[in-house]
């Protein structure tokens, strides 16, 4: 159906004759030329459809950017403020098995009715503003904070999409606004420098408002323009901090703030302290409007959950699934596997985007796979396995290599090679996580009473 021909729908429609999430999901993919794998940076168009939009938020709006952890820090923001007893809405992408869990209302993702109630106010905007082209992002963007004005939260966590300056997020203004950290990643849209990506991230930062930046050794270009905008600049190792081990550890802020004897956070990685630590700084900042106690801080650092994020499955062998997908990411990642429990071999299952560094993002795991079972991408930014096997073979990673038609094709074949004191990684992309997770749900591949696998 094209956009022309889609009936006008009013923000609260509920009747079973609206479209489904998936009819309105193909609505978005179609509703821009580049459709959902399209980028197209910039805030004109979400600017115009917002002002005929009544969702603005009216609660304190943390905007979360970053190139890695962005995802773990709202994870413990979402949890903090929920275990306190506040209304959260949260905002991230991409998502793993339904779309619905990019727009999550106290720590659930929202249901299909609220999802579509706020895509067809969306759209009504978008046509009175004279039919504004919305990119899919763009779209699920204004969604999510109209999803989250109508539920009332009392909070609002917005994950910025790419970048931060040009993302439809930054159209929201936001009472703190984190960087987690700044390394190379979509370079032909932010920039081929530490210095030019740190410049577009910054621009999330708000005059007068707090900017915690937890990059240990963040740009010139963040810090210099944290102080041209006027923004409370607080830097890691500065202004807030962390010391201690995964054991028990102790948060640290500026005016001698200290929060002792913290266990362990639940989310593995070798960058978990860091994401912990700005995410209480964001709460410290925040104190005076959103006051909470030091047991729901505890709490939350304990119990968060995030699927895809060095997340190791129960039984034998050991699967682990990491939505790692650039070379930082994928060098924690490798930091995290060193100090996990012994496995005689590692099996990886990889598909990674064609517009990633692939060589550079496989190189940390030189030396640490065993078996390469690499999968082709059935979207339209995927890489062919065959890309992967040359960057494996140029960089001398070792290991045996396999190409597999799709990701469940290729855990469906490290399940038939693994013995039960190895391991399977799978990665390379929220894609690759995805399908396999899926094959998982459906029950392709599942585990038998010994701790192996065999399939159904």
């Amino acid at each position: 159906m094209s956009a022309a021909e889609w009936p006008r729908r009013r923000a609260d429609a509920r009747t079973p004759s609206d479209p489904s999430v998936d009819r309105w999901l193909e609505y978005l993919e179609d509703l821009h030329p580049r459709g959902q794998a399209g980028i197209e940076l910039g805030l004109d168009r979400v600017q115009r459809v917002r002002r005929e939009l009544s969702g603005d938020p009216r609660c304190p709006v943390i905007v979360v950017g970053g190139t890695n952890g962005k995802g773990s820090t709202c994870a413990y923001l979402e949890a903090v403020y929920r275990f306190s007893g506040y209304r959260v809405g949260c905002y991230t992408s991409p998502h793993l098995l339904a779309y619905n869990e990019r727009v999550r209302i106290d720590r659930q993702p929202i249901d299909d009715l609220g999802l579509c109630a706020a895509f067809a106010a969306v759209d009504e905007a978008r046509r009175a503003a004279g039919d504004v082209p919305l990119t899919y992002f763009e779209f699920g963007t204004l969604a999510a904070v109209e999803a989250f004005a109508a539920r009332q939260v009392e909070v609002m966590i917005l994950e910025v999409g790419l970048g931060g300056r040009l993302d439809a997020v930054n159209a929201y203004d936001g009472d703190c606004a984190i960087v987690t950290g700044v390394a190379l990643d979509h370079t032909d849209w932010l920039g081929s420098t530490r210095e030019a990506i740190g410049f577009e991230k910054a621009g999330i930062f708000r005059a007068g408002k707090p900017a915690l930046c937890a990059d240990p050794d963040p740009p010139r270009s963040l810090v210099d323009h944290a102080g041209k905008v006027g923004a409370d600049l607080w830097l890691l190792g500065r202004d807030f901090g962390y010391f201690g081990d995964r054991g028990q550890w102790t948060f640290w802020a500026r005016d001698g703030r200290r929060r002792g004897g913290l266990a362990a956070p639940a989310l593995r990685g070798a960058g978990q302290l860091r994401n912990a630590s700005v995410a209480l700084a964001a709460v410290e900042v925040l104190r005076p409007r959103l006051p909470l106690t030091m047991a729901a801080v505890r709490r939350a650092i304990v119990e968060v959950e995030l699927p895809g994020r060095c997340q190791v499955l129960p039984g034998r062998p050991a699967v682990v699934l990491d939505v790692a997908h650039n070379p930082q990411a994928v060098s924690s990642l490798a930091n995290s596997l060193a100090g996990m429990p012994y496995c005689a071999r590692t099996l990886a299952v990889a598909g990674m985007l064609a517009d990633k560094d692939i060589a550079s993002s496989l190189a940390p795991l030189s030396g640490r796979v065993d078996v390469w079972l690499l999968a082709d991408l059935a979207v339209a930014r995927g890489a062919p396995s065959a890309e992967l096997v040359s960057a494996i073979e140029k960089g001398a990673l070792g290991g045996r290599i396999e190409c597999l038609s799709d990701p469940a094709a290729a855990f469906a074949r490290a399940a038939e090679l693994a013995d039960e004191n190895d391991r399977i990684l799978v990665f390379g992309s929220f894609h690759t996580v995805a399908a396999v997770m899926r094959s998982l749900q459906r029950g392709r591949c599942a585990a038998r009473s010994d701790g192996h696998f065999s399939q159904q």
